[in-house]
């Protein structure tokens, strides 16, 4: 029975295209911004925390404030944090560990091919180990940096790719960074990270050789022993740093963070644009529900006789009912599909060309099978809302006024 009614239903909507279409194009054009904008948002949420992830929780970084102009962090600011407050952060009550980082804008040549990255120093002595459990550091080839590896360094899992330098490094190769030779011991494995996947890690006092030691530093790194008591070091943290730099608090010249509140904070910004999204979306749905509603009072109108007929030879009210109830939740549900379609094509599509255009994979679409079952199901849902007073209406019509009023 509930095959003859949708045959029925279908045989009806395609006798009727040019309408059916019509009637259609809200219902797709909601589906589809919803899929393409709600995918390319969850992409793009994806991507940045990945930026973080790796991170843990028991961490904070600290950098000056000020316009790096596009450079690395702590750069092009007019008061650079010093290189000796680590020393002094570690003395306060519930820190591990802190230590400098140093970043610098470098040159880096293979295959008579030039790329410019970011150089990275990674601390030395007992801080060493530390910072490679904080930030996960493992590698895909060759090994990590050792204590005299001067002219060495480890790369990120973005340079063994072929369309950086026309082929792929390996560990063993040799570099020129800022047109001197260095040995690639290392390849890291892969973060999905544009920071990490991108960098050159250099031993410290390599690298404050090389670049010359200004006595600053772009971040200061800080692992806490308990992260429950984080926010709390946070404060003591900014208190000492007020102190030393001679600042009020609300005047501060400097950022103290930790990874995940940079994440709470994304995903707390990203929500909200994806409610934006989903109430203009909504709004689409209903306006083609509406048409769904006009398009089925019209066919209750046009198809009295056939309606009457069947009551004549025998159909019930509640099979009429649920003919028309399903030719609206048919117009609904094959809107929804098609929307998802175009959805689909739009997201993934739009992702494709950004990463083309600006050469970074933080444009990316990531649909998951939730929202394209909850947009098919509300598209159905609203389908069927708005056809249940049209099918209501005909249910009702009495067979011998049906007949005689078609004629």
């Amino acid at each position: 029975m509930l095959k003859d009614y949708l045959l029925f239903s279908f045989g009806n909507l395609r006798s009727r295209r040019l309408r059916s279409w019509l009637t259609m194009l809200g219902i797709f054009i909601g589906v589809a911004a919803v899929v393409s904008l709600i995918s390319l948002g969850e992409g793009l949420r994806v991507a940045i925390t990945s930026q973080f992830g790796f991170l843990g929780s028991d961490v904070l970084s600290i950098q000056a404030s000020g316009l790096n102009y596009a450079g690395p962090p702590g750069t092009g600011v007019v008061n650079p944090l010093s290189d000796t407050l680590a020393d002094e952060i570690k003395k306060i009550n519930g820190v591990e560990a802190a230590f400098n980082r140093k970043i610098e804008t470098a040159t880096v040549e293979f295959n008579n091919k030039q790329v410019i990255g970011f150089a990275g120093s990674t601390p030395e002595g007992e801080n060493r180990k530390i910072f490679e459990k904080m930030v996960n550091l493992k590698t895909a080839q060759g090994r990590l940096l050792k204590e005299g590896d001067n002219k060495r360094v480890i790369l990120g899992n973005s340079f063994k790719e072929s369309d950086m330098f026309g082929k792929g490094l390996k560990a063993g190769d040799n570099i020129l960074i800022n047109n001197a030779k260095f040995q690639v011991i290392g390849i890291l494995e892969k973060k999905g990270s544009f920071i990490f996947d991108n960098v050159v890690l250099m031993n410290e006092k390599a690298m404050l050789d090389f670049f010359g030691d200004e006595h600053t530093a772009n971040v200061i790194a800080v692992k806490v022993k308990d992260v429950n008591s984080i926010d709390s070091i946070k404060e003591d943290i900014e208190k000492l740093l007020r102190k030393e730099r001679g600042v009020k608090k609300g005047e501060e010249d400097f950022v103290v963070q930790s990874p995940q509140k940079i994440l709470e904070s994304l995903n707390s910004t990203l929500f909200a644009v994806q409610l934006f999204i989903y109430i203009i979306a909504t709004i689409s749905l209903l306006v083609g529900g509406i048409g769904i509603m006009n398009t089925m009072y019209t066919a209750v109108l046009e198809r009295t006789k056939e309606i009457g007929i069947m009551k004549a030879i025998g159909a019930k009210n509640s099979g009429v009912f649920t003919l028309f109830f399903m030719e609206s939740g048919f117009l609904g549900m094959v809107g929804g599909l098609i929307g998802i379609v175009i959805g689909l094509i739009l997201a993934y599509g739009l992702a494709f060309i950004g990463k083309l255009a600006l050469g970074s994979d933080l444009i990316q679409a990531k649909a998951s099978l939730l929202l394209i079952f909850g947009a098919l199901a509300f598209s159905f849902f609203i389908g069927t809302i708005f056809g249940v007073l049209p099918a209501f209406q005909a249910s009702k019509l009495h067979p011998v006024d049906s007949i005689r009023g078609s004629q």
